[in-house]
């Protein structure tokens, strides 16, 4: 997925203000018409470079249906994110999705799956993994693991990647905003 500053900038272009989580549907519509009056063709390249289709469940904002795909390149200070570094991502605890929640790690060249060598560059909830004592879950990205076992998605030295945490039927946390994943934080 090609993600670009001008994006951003859209209104709606980030899911919160005081993330890197990039809506690659700002325009929140499937035909990627801005105000009526013109395509955005920025964001329709963006969204077509890392998905072959859309559909109005992609984009619909109903509680408990279709689902939200916040989607960053960048760590907590704006960098791009780095396949040498490690980062954490920590998902507060009761994920706001009422079917289930994944994060998939995507080489941000092919928008495919990173090839790190392992099974799937992912982690959902049906994986079961480890929670903090809080509920929450910390997922690692890095070349190595940091001993953290199953919550750990491996990158690739010398390549970029992009992070998308998926929530299918999102919940109303999610839309008021009470609940927020952290920004990838490097280590």
């Amino acid at each position: 997925m090609v993600t670009s500053h001008l994006l951003m900038k859209e209104p709606g272009g980030l899911y919160y203000t005081d993330r890197q989580y990039v809506n690659t549907f700002a325009g929140e519509n499937t035909e990627f018409q801005s105000s009526g009056t013109y395509t955005n063709l920025e964001q329709r390249v963006a969204f077509f470079t890392s998905a072959y289709s859309d559909s109005p469940g992609m984009v619909m904002n109903m509680v408990g249906a279709g689902a939200k795909y916040p989607a960053t390149t960048r760590d907590a200070d704006g960098k791009f994110l780095d396949g040498a570094h490690t980062y954490k991502l920590n998902l507060p605890a009761n994920v706001p999705a009422a079917l289930f929640w994944s994060v998939t790690a995507y080489d941000n060249l092919t928008a495919s799956g990173l090839d790190n060598g392992q099974p799937f560059p992912s982690l959902n909830q049906m994986d079961k993994p480890a929670q903090n004592s809080d509920g929450s879950t910390d997922i690692f990205f890095g070349p190595e693991s940091p001993g953290t076992g199953k919550n750990w998605i491996r990158t690739v030295p010398g390549k970029g990647f992009l992070v998308i945490v998926r929530l299918y039927g999102p919940k109303q946390a999610f839309f008021d905003q009470s609940w927020k994943p952290s920004d990838l934080i490097k280590q």
